[in-house]
Parts: structure tokens; C-alpha cells; sequence
């Protein structure tokens, strides 16, 4: 099977490093560790394995972002992705660091005319916006079908057949064609990297595209109006039985609010 498949991925900060936010109101990643976002970590697996399984030839993977991306590209260059390209921002990286959804979907359509890909795969949001919207507009651009929330992804003679996680729990799409698929984390469980491997890694070659020659209206069409650290926890209350836990759940009156939506 000759089907190139592309995978977009974000460089985010460690899943296992807690961030806060500073004086000025922003998040100082200085010094931060920083990762290929998990969720799209877990989107490189399951392309790499339908490629050893024969159903793609060629697994591409491309971040939009500063170099400082390479790092991550790097990475699943390591887990074996066949090519990595980097959609550098460059100077409009440094006035508007901060992409949003609709200007990196517009970065990989523009991208993406330059090859023939078959299945875009993609983790389902990263985790540093939890926003989840690149997948649905790129999608919506190329006027692709799309699974997002993605648990399984098996391949059919005439398309995709997907598991998705929805408001009732799990749906099943069948996708005809060229497709849009965001992963959730049990798509698939991540390789191992080798040392040996992050070392040819490092020989292996990255492409890098202007982003300001693909196009592209990169103004943002969103904007972060505040952020705040999340309120301290309160202490819990400890009841001797069960008829003093009724007694106080009672007396918050958590019932009428699950009901209602707004306290009573």
C-alpha cells in the first residue's frame, strides 16, 4: 500500500511538571521541561503500526512552532517516522509565538498540498490548551470525513473503521477515503525509545518550511483573556456514619444542584 500518512504534532510542556502562573499573568515556561505532547505521542504509534502492518508506506510527521520544536521531531524521528518537517513561525513566531486552532489547521492545509497524504492522525488536543480544535477544522478544510476521540483505527478495504468516545460512551464510524482522525491516549500505548535509536535520529534529516511562505493569515481569531491558578482545595469533612453523610450532603443541598444546575 503506497498511502502516506501525516501525523501533526505540538511540543508542550512535561506532562509530569506542574506549571504556574506568574506575576504578569502568563505562564513562564523558562527552564520548563518540555515534551511531544502525549496525546499525539500515542497518534505516532498507531501510525508507525499501520505502516509495519502494510497499510501506509510512509509515516510523516510536522510541528508548527519555533525551532525549538526539532527537539520533539527528533523524538518521533527516534520512534521511526519516516520524515519530520518543521512549519517554522520565524519572525511571526516572535511577535505571535501563540498559534490558534484555526491558524495551524490552515498551516497543515497549505502544507499538505504538496503531497498526497491518506489519514491525517493527530492526538485529540494538547495538553497545555486542552482546546481539541485542529483536527475538526482541518478536516472541515479539506472536506475530509473525521473520527475525533479515537480509541481504535482499523483499517477497511475502502477506508477507516473507528471507535469513538462520545456523550454516550463509545460510537463506531466507518470513514470512505482520505480521512481525519484525532487519537485519544488508548489509541495506542507509545514505544520505547533506544538510545541507539535517538542517536541515527539525530543523522536523520528535518525539513523546515517558512510558514510565512505558505500563505497563510496567521491572526489569531482567539484570544486568552486571564489566567489564574485553580482555587485551593478545601479541607474534607470526616462523618462518623453513614446517616451523618446524608446529614450533610443535605445540608449542601448538592442534590438541587446536580438537578438544577445552579444552586437553590
Amino acid at each position: 500500500m503506497t498511502m502516506n500518512i501525516l501525523v501533526p504534532v505540538k511540543r508542550v510542556v512535561d506532562a509530569n511538571v506542574r506549571v504556574r502562573v506568574s506575576t504578569n499573568g502568563a505562564i513562564d515556561t523558562t527552564g520548563l521541561k518540555m515534551s511531544l505532547n502525549p496525546f499525539d505521542e500515542c497518534a505516532v504509534e498507531k501510525a508507525l503500526q499501520l505502516k509495519e502492518a502494510g497499510y501506509a508506506s510512509q509515516v510523516t510527521v510536522v510541528s508548527c512552532g519555533l525551532s525549538a520544536a526539532q527537539d520533539v521531531l527528533r523524538t518521533t524521528l527516534a520512534m521511526g517516522a519516516d520524515d519530520a518537517v518543521l512549519i517554522d513561525l520565524g519572525t511571526a513566531g516572535q511577535t505571535n509565538p501563540a498559534l490558534d486552532s484555526l491558524a495551524v489547521a490552515r498551516l497543515l492545509r497549505a502544507f499538505m498540498d504538496s503531497e498526497d497524504y491518506g489519514l491525517v492522525l493527530c492526538g485529540k488536543q494538547a495538553i497545555d490548551d486542552d482546546i481539541g480544535g485542529v483536527a475538526a477544522m482541518l478536516a472541515a478544510l479539506l472536506g475530509w470525513p473525521q473520527a475525533l476521540n479515537a480509541s481504535t483505527l482499523d483499517a477497511e478495504p475502502d477506508g477507516w473503521r473507528v471507535t469513538c468516545g462520545d456523550d454516550t460512551g463509545t460510537a463506531i464510524w466507518k470513514l470512505r477515503g482520505a480521512s481525519v482522525v484525532s487519537a485519544d491516549l488508548r489509541l495506542a500505548e507509545p514505544r520505547r525509545v533506544t538510545l541507539p535509536n535517538i542517536v541515527k535520529a539525530r543523522q536523520k534529516p528535518l525539513k523546515i518550511f517558512d510558514a510565512l511562505s505558505l500563505g497563510v493569515n496567521l491572526t489569531p481569531h482567539t484570544r486568552i483573556v486571564e489566567l489564574a491558578e485553580p482555587a485551593v482545595r478545601q479541607p474534607g469533612v470526616k462523618v462518623a456514619h453513614t446517616a451523618a453523610l446524608l446529614a450533610a450532603l443535605g445540608a449542601e443541598r448538592l442534590f438541587d444542584v446536580a438537578l438544577t444546575g445552579a444552586p437553590a
